[in-house]
């Protein structure tokens, strides 16, 4: 499969492109549980949950100035 082409959802894993994107930021799974209103250790679950609750993942998707909304809709095949 070509790197540039839409991958299947199933191969979608929120969790992971959230920590991959708090790394890249250079920000703590501490500073996000505060800025998202829960503690490390739940934020840690998150990072290993391909999808988490849309009402968290607004959170995290302000918090992190990042639309991983956006990257789930890249992942949708819309030709049909």
């Amino acid at each position: 499969m070509d790197k540039n082409e839409p991958q299947p959802v199933t191969m979608l894993h929120l969790g992971r492109l959230i920590k991959a994107e708090l790394a890249r930021q250079g920000r703590t799974a501490v500073w996000l549980a505060k800025q998202v209103d829960c503690t490390p250790e739940n934020l840690y679950k998150v990072f290993r949950t391909q999808w988490p609750t849309l009402h968290l993942l607004f959170k995290i998707s302000k918090a992190l100035d990042h639309d991983f909304f956006k990257d789930c809709s890249e992942y949708l095949d819309i030709k049909g």
